[in-house]
């Protein structure tokens, strides 16, 4: 199985990355779409229109079309992986994502027969996006894997990842930027309970002055 990528923030994973597989138009749709059940639907949605668009390509022996299709897989392949990223995401914090990986696991196995198809057809010009397409035949078929495991357990995994990485990450500091670390977890883990302190006063209410 491919190595997942690493759990990320799903807005960081929509405006940092977004641009080189969304359209503008389809990465102001992620942002707009905050639960993350109808944001997974929603990736999965414009993987189905990118395999619309390489059958649509493949039906005209038109000039170019084999860079175009190239360009769609790979885009394909990277609207899986974010659509991957979100539900892990979605693990850490545990979220309810149930009819998200569903819907996803149900259309994977759709996409995955079509792009099957795809290759053994055997187009002419397929040396040209071979890789591509074994690419996002792999990449679905790892995504329906991770959709048909236990989510519990999923998560489980995501988190312990997370942690092991974290623990890497942290072995490489120095001794000094491991305490700056330590200090400014500490701090803002003050700083947090300070913001959640209980208090009678109403809201906009200023403390009396010392």
């Amino acid at each position: 199985m491919r190595p997942l990528l690493l759990a990320l923030v799903c807005s960081v994973a929509a405006s940092a990355q977004g641009k080189d597989f969304l359209t503008a138009d389809e990465v102001d749709q992620v942002r707009l779409v905050q639960e993350r059940n109808d944001r997974l639907k929603l990736y999965i949605h414009f993987a189905k229109q990118r395999v619309d668009q390489v059958e649509s390509l493949l039906k005209r022996d038109k000039a170019g079309r084999s860079g175009l299709i190239h360009s769609l897989l790979e885009e394909y392949t990277k609207i899986i992986e974010a659509a991957d990223m979100v539900t892990d995401d979605a693990l850490k914090r545990k979220l309810e994502i149930t009819l998200g990986v569903q819907a996803m696991s149900e259309t994977e196995r759709d996409l995955l027969t079509r792009l099957e198809r795809v290759r053994d057809s055997n187009p002419k010009d397929m040396g040209r996006y071979q890789t591509a397409l074994e690419n996002a035949i792999e990449t679905t078929k790892d995504s329906m894997e991770l959709a048909q495991e236990d989510l519990a357990s999923r998560g489980k995994d995501v988190i312990e990842r997370l942690e092991r990485e974290k623990k890497e990450r942290d072995s490489l500091l120095t001794t000094k930027e491991q305490k700056e670390k330590k200090e400014t977890e500490v701090k803002e883990a003050e700083d947090a309970k300070k913001r959640n302190a209980p208090t009678l006063r109403r809201k906009g209410e200023v403390p009396p002055p010392k």
